[in-house]
């Protein structure tokens, strides 16, 4: 499975953005894809994931009622969106892959990433 992230960018506090991360190669009819972060100096942090076909969505407690998690394309093409960003949401976001049905928040878990996209908030 090969992942392509796109969306990054810098913005000012209180911006959006839209992550796009699209999936190829894959041959599950069931499988999950995620959101991770790391800012520099700092661990890699689940954010949200979302399972194909039932559209299931888990996110972290940080990301509540900010961030979006969607999907379509029969889950190869997987959105999320951030809304009024701070400048600690600064980091590299990656999109991670999964196949099977077992929804997952530890990096540790996921088998496919992609190579990440810069968001840079400025203040």
């Amino acid at each position: 499975v090969q992942l392509v992230e796109s969306g990054g960018g810098s913005v000012q506090t209180g911006g959006s953005l839209s992550l796009s991360c699209v999936a190829s190669g894959r041959t599950f009819a069931s499988h999950i894809t995620g959101w991770f972060r790391q800012a520099p100096g700092k661990d890699r942090e689940f954010v949200a994931t979302i399972r194909w076909p039932d559209r299931k969505e888990v996110y972290a407690d940080s990301a509540k009622g900010r961030f979006t998690i969607t999907t379509e394309n029969d889950g190869n093409t997987v959105t999320l969106q951030i809304a009024n960003l701070k400048p600690e949401d600064t980091a590299v976001y990656y999109c991670a892959a999964l196949d099977g049905p077992i929804v997952a928040t530890v990096a540790s878990d996921y088998d496919y990433w992609g190579q990440g996209t810069q968001v840079t908030v400025s203040s």
